[in-house]
């Protein structure tokens, strides 16, 4: 018998994974695609291997820094570390820049970047410096959650800083637009950004492609450390007896285990579940999720083409973040990303990219036309952060003894990010560690 199984290879599921080898205990995972990484891996395109996504991460994401230095990579190997500089641009060429100073301790490196800041006049710099010190003085927390868009109207957030600033980083954060979007989890976010520590500030970008920064790396310590890796399986179903685990399903064997980890997507663990009555309210609950859209768009320049920087931010177009791929050894290569709903959506591929190149030629006009050019559309991309998502979220824990959830959509406080995966993974992974008896050592 397999002490635990995991479903479903994507972040949340190897960080389980790792977790549990880490402390000694067998595992097999199950990956129905070829591809570890989930939502966030390296995927063909033509003869180009491209990222299904632009992920940027987070000094403040520090499980998945963590995982990274437990399974033996360098944070400098794979992420490339920027003090916090946001450059938002408009087609009528105002610009708002924010930069935070590696010298000061937090929350002071924000304060002092806020008063600095650049294409914001004294009074929108004044109003949005009261904004954050009366969100610290309250501690990052809110009494009951409300609509960002309301949430910053109660706060006196001049219109020019909301859409220049507060929108953009919250449609980056929840995928969710600000007219919806819960304030309590875009709270979060900016608490464990900006309150702590100041490198938590820091922009982590990758220098990899989203397979060898974790997923890759992963399966790697995790097969020296006792586990299983399989590839292209996907498990069909649960077998439940006395309220209790008992294994899986899969096309060409049953599988005993004494625990199992489901770390998928809120559907396809419906489907699991769904065949057994103890999991009732458990299914009825995955019901309640919505879902956001991402667009990214792959440009492809000449090698001289260049932004200048390793990001950049578009207000009132289509296209909200370019990323630069010329400063990580990919000279002319653009990334497009557009976050949520929106008339993108209903848009052909060739419509959409021909919108996307127009609005860069307007703000680059000595820009040449691009040589290549994809789209990758995830329509179930994220869940809707929306207000009071927090009460719908399921806990780790189940009604069936030995069933757990990992993924991001679970009550970790977090939206729908890398960082909320990992820390699934983790929690649920401990919970069985704790289930056995075993002594959790301390991370390191």
């Amino acid at each position: 018998m397999t002490p635990v199984v995991i479903v479903g290879g994507g972040w949340a599921g190897l960080a389980a994974a790792i977790e549990l080898t880490h402390h000694g205990v067998p595992i097999t995972l199950y990956e129905a695609s070829q591809t570890l990484g989930g939502r966030a891996r390296s995927v063909g395109e033509g003869n180009n291997l491209i990222d299904n996504g632009q992920h940027l991460l987070l000094g403040a994401y520090r499980e998945i820094l963590r995982l990274l230095t437990l399974i033996g990579v360098p944070e400098c190997k794979v992420l490339d570390r920027h003090v916090l500089s946001l450059q938002m641009q408009s087609f009528q060429n105002d610009t708002i820049i924010l930069r935070t100073l590696s010298v000061l301790p937090a929350p002071l490196h924000l304060l002092v970047g806020l008063l600095t800041a650049q294409g914001f006049s004294l009074g929108e710099r004044f109003a949005a410096i009261r904004f954050c010190i009366n969100l610290a003085l309250g501690g990052f927390t809110l009494k009951h959650d409300l609509p960002v868009k309301e949430w910053l109207l109660q706060h006196h957030q001049p219109l020019s800083v909301t859409r220049a600033l507060w929108e953009p980083l919250c449609l980056a954060a929840l995928n969710t637009p600000i007219a919806y979007a819960s304030a309590q989890v875009f709270l979060r976010v900016l608490g464990d950004t900006f309150s702590q520590r100041r490198r938590d500030a820091d922009l982590l970008f990758t220098r990899v492609p989203l397979g060898d920064v974790f997923p890759l790396p992963a399966q790697q310590f995790i097969e020296q450390h006792g586990g299983h890796v399989e590839i292209g399986k996907r498990v069909k179903g649960l077998y439940v007896r006395d309220s209790s685990i008992t294994g899986i399903r899969l096309a060409e064997s049953d599988i005993d285990a004494e625990h199992v980890i489901l770390a998928v997507t809120p559907v396809a663990c419906q489907r699991l579940i769904d065949a057994h009555a103890e999991l009732d309210s458990l299914s009825k609950q995955l019901t309640q999720f919505s879902y956001e859209p991402i667009c990214t768009v792959y440009l492809k320049y000449a090698p001289s083409t260049s932004l200048n920087r390793p990001m950049l931010g578009l207000i009132g177009s289509h296209t909200h973040w370019l990323f630069d791929h010329s400063h990580y050894n990919k000279p002319g290569y653009i990334t497009v990303v557009i976050s949520g709903p929106g008339p993108h959506m209903t848009m052909r591929n060739e419509e959409l990219l021909n919108s996307v190149v127009k609005e860069i030629a307007a703000i680059n006009p000595h820009w040449p036309q691009p040589e290549d050019r994809y789209v990758i559309r995830e329509k179930r991309a994220t869940f809707s952060c929306r207000v009071d998502i927090n009460s719908h979220r399921p806990a780790t824990t189940t009604p069936v003894r030995g069933l757990w959830l990992a993924g991001d959509y679970t009550n970790t406080g977090y939206p729908a990010t890398l960082e909320g995966a990992v820390r699934s993974g983790v929690e649920s992974a401990r919970k069985v560690l704790v289930a056995m008896g075993k002594t959790i050592s301390c991370p390191p």
